[in-house]
């Protein structure tokens, strides 16, 4: 009888360690669609990742959603490049085929979180079996689905937002009405220069200038002791104001996507942040030198304006939180999220400095709880987690020591301007913990999330 011959040693081992050409498809396996069926598909993919884009959508999620809708209709190996203006998709079907390559230029758009709420819903339905064509009328529905709020609710919501901001930090019944009038001037003259097509960078300058005069204003009033303004701490209207014209900056999508990846596009994002601070802080020294030819100074404060007690904090961060989320266009759900979640985020935040950590740490600790909350929140009750995490740490926005730096670098006093500068850098330190502590929240909560609806998937199977 005939021994099978011994494999060697060093066969058993190379088979162990390498793949076995043998094994390879011979051909690759093509989706049965037709050339026509491959475009509307595309078309399709590419407008609902441009919307999301638009409206508020960081480049990791529109490349996402494209990527789903084309695999969700038969297209394997969809190429997608989003950079701060535009997206690309291309998709090559093999062989000797030409590509389809799809270009469309985004255009600038404000946040509107009910419709990025309806797009994500869509994309469900999607994957779930919705067919083409009515998932192309869907979208067309979703697309022409006007902002949910009149432009004067949203006037009024962002000068609510500086109310909020001005009760954070303690500030009187007397000061609350006078950072009321001086936002509500703010941001009706930011809504008309909008109207008017006027860059964002002058709109950001006249906003400023307009709540700095208020608060140079008050400032005479009060060293007049002119009733009822004797007392009043101006630079709390200023740094309700800066709270509010730094609430739309898109700090957090801007790091987002440069840990994503879209290294293109977190620089556009970042530059354009830069671009609208600069604005404010024009602004800001134009109304301070304008106060100063007329003979009005404001009086240097001893530093930025501290925060109230806690239950103040706590108010006002959720008349931000909710104010942000209005005039971003969410819905009475996404409201009731983001007044919760701004209040975790101010309770992290106080948990933190009474735990001696520094401002910028303790910043990025609440970001983090708030935006890792927010995540599962928000997939369990289907409404966007930007939306919610966006509105949870615009309180914790440094707007006071922005405004005590500024006014700082301005005065001549040499002890002010090193008080001054110190306090700038302390903001943006502040900045980068918030957008790092929400971006790291989403990263944690993402796959936590995942293993949620696993096991609650898996438990509805066991059910049936």
């Amino acid at each position: 009888m005939t021994q099978p011959p011994r494999r060697s040693l060093y066969t058993s081992v190379r088979k162990a360690l390498h793949a076995d050409p043998s094994q390879a498809p011979d051909t690759e396996v093509q989706p049965a669609v037709d050339d026509a069926m491959v475009l509307r598909a595309l078309d399709l993919a590419m407008r609902i990742g441009e919307s999301m884009f638009a409206v508020g959508a960081s480049a990791h999620e529109v490349t996402l959603a494209i990527t789903r809708v084309a695999h969700a209709y038969g297209l394997q190996g969809v190429h997608v490049d989003v950079t701060y203006t535009s997206i690309t998709l291309s998709y090559h079907r093999g062989g000797e085929g030409w590509p389809h390559t799809l270009l469309r230029v985004v255009r600038v758009s404000a946040p509107d979180h009910t419709k990025l709420q309806r797009l994500q819903a869509l994309l469900v339905d999607i994957d779930e079996g919705m067919g083409l064509d009515e998932a192309r009328t869907a979208f067309r529905v979703i697309r022409r689905v006007p902002f949910r709020y009149r432009q004067p609710v949203v006037v009024a919501a962002r000068a609510l937002l500086a109310v909020g901001a001005s009760i954070l930090a303690g500030g009187s019944a007397v000061v609350v009405v006078l950072t009321f009038v001086a936002a509500l001037g703010a941001a009706a003259t930011q809504s008309g220069l909008a109207r008017l097509r006027v860059p964002s960078f002058f709109s950001q300058i006249a906003g400023a200038f307009v709540t700095t005069v208020v608060a140079v204003a008050v400032s005479a009033l009060a060293a007049a002791d002119v009733e009822p303004f004797a007392g009043v701490l101006p630079s709390i209207i200023v740094a309700s104001g800066i709270v509010l014209m730094l609430s739309g900056l898109t700090v957090v999508g801007a790091a987002q996507d440069a840990i994503d990846g879209f290294a293109l596009t977190a620089a556009g994002r970042i530059l354009d942040v830069t671009l609208q601070t600069l604005g404010l802080v024009v602004g800001i020294l134009a109304g301070l030198e304008l106060g100063s030819v007329l003979g009005y100074q404001m009086t240097l404060p001893d530093g930025p304006p501290p925060l109230g007690p806690l239950p103040n904090q706590l108010a006002g961060a959720v008349i931000v939180a909710v104010a942000v989320a209005l005039f971003n266009g969410a819905g009475t759900r996404i409201l009731a999220v983001s007044a919760v979640l701004g209040a975790v985020a101010a309770l992290g935040h106080v948990v933190g400095l009474t735990s001696h950590l520094h401002e910028a740490a303790a910043s990025g600790v609440a970001a983090l709880l708030a935006s890792f909350a927010g995540v599962l929140v928000a997939h369990r009750l289907h409404v966007p987690s930007v939306a919610v995490t966006t509105a949870a740490i615009v309180p914790l926005v440094p707007g006071g020591a922005v405004f005590y730096g500024l006014l700082g670098m301005v005065h001549a006093d040499p002890a002010s301007t090193g008080g001054g500068a110190s306090s700038l850098v302390l903001a943006a330190s502040v900045g980068v913990g918030l957008a790092a502590g929400a971006s790291l929240g989403i990263y944690l909560g993402t796959p936590v999330r995942a293993t949620l609806a696993s096991v609650a998937r898996s438990r509805a199977r066991v059910r049936h």
